[in-house]
């Protein structure tokens, strides 16, 4: 992970600062933790619940079970993703980041307004 981060160029950084709205390269390097520590924790949690609920592929045609299992995995990994951006110091971001894809994804009338 830090060999990725000091492959990113002064130029590149600068733009994601800008993008994002944060200020030190610091808070660059959680953002990616953040989201590493996210991404493998969300299939960590997603499988076993699967089990916990009856899912296999015994009981179910393959596709049908891959389609739940990223559905599954995916919903765990939104809510994960703030969770742990908030235990990185870092809920501001990722909340903005959830509403952003929250409205991506057509459901933002759910979204209170601010």
């Amino acid at each position: 992970m830090a060999l990725f981060f000091y492959s990113i160029k002064p130029k590149q950084m600068a733009s994601l600062k800008e993008r994002w709205g944060i200020e030190s390269s610091f808070q660059i390097l959680v953002i990616f933790i953040v989201f590493s520590v996210t991404g493998s924790s969300s299939l960590f949690v997603a499988k076993p619940f699967i089990k916990f609920i009856g899912i296999t592929k015994d009981n179910l045609p393959a596709v049908v079970y891959w389609i739940l299992f990223i559905l599954i995995s995916f919903i765990a990994y939104q809510i994960m993703l703030v969770g742990f951006g908030w235990l990185f110091g870092q809920h501001k971001f990722f909340w903005n980041f959830e509403k952003k894809m929250i409205r991506r994804l057509g459901l933002g009338r759910f979204l209170k307004e601010e």
